[in-house]
C-alpha cells in the first residue's frame, strides 16, 4: 500500500510538473491571437499580456493621442528592418492601447541608437498600465 501511495504522489507530481501553461503567442506568426483573445487582456494590466507572448519584443515606440497612448511593438532589431533582413511574420506591429498617456520613455536619457529598444527596465516601468484595446497589422505582400 505504501508503495502504491508513493508511486500515485510521484505521478502527480510528475503530471504537475510538466503541465505548465504555455504561452498564447509562440511564434511571430500567432500574434493574432492576441486580438482573438483581446477580452481576456481588457482593463488587465499589460504585464499580463506581455507574459502570453514567446518570441522578445525587440523594438517599442509609443504614440500619445488625446485621452489614450499605445505602444507599437515589432518582433526585429532596427538594425535588421534597416537591412530588409525581416519575414513577412517578423513585419508584424502589435498595438497595445493603455488608459493615460505615457509621457516618457526616457528617449532623451537613452543613446540615440538604442532609442526604440524595448529593456526589462520598460517593462517594469510599464508592466502596470491598463490594457483597453489590442490591434494587430501586418504589412501588406
Amino acid at each position: 500500500m505504501k508503495n502504491v501511495l508513493i508511486i500515485l504522489v510521484s505521478f502527480v507530481l510528475l503530471i504537475n510538473y510538466s503541465c505548465k501553461a504555455q504561452q498564447l503567442v509562440q511564434t511571430t506568426a500567432e500574434v493574432q491571437k492576441l486580438k482573438t483573445n483581446e477580452q481576456q487582456f481588457i482593463n488587465k494590466p499589460l504585464k499580463y499580456l506581455l507574459k502570453e507572448i514567446k518570441p522578445e519584443i525587440k523594438t517599442a515606440w509609443v504614440t500619445n493621442e488625446e485621452g489614450y497612448s499605445y505602444f507599437s511593438f515589432k518582433f526585429i532589431t532596427l538594425e535588421k528592418q534597416k537591412k530588409g533582413l525581416e519575414s513577412r511574420e517578423d513585419k508584424v506591429f502589435l498595438h497595445v492601447y493603455v488608459k493615460g498617456q505615457v509621457v516618457d520613455l526616457d528617449f532623451e536619457k537613452r543613446l540615440k541608437e538604442q532609442d526604440y529598444i524595448w529593456t526589462k527596465e520598460l517593462i517594469q516601468k510599464y508592466e502596470n498600465l491598463i490594457v483597453q484595446r489590442i490591434k494587430v497589422i501586418y504589412p501588406k505582400e
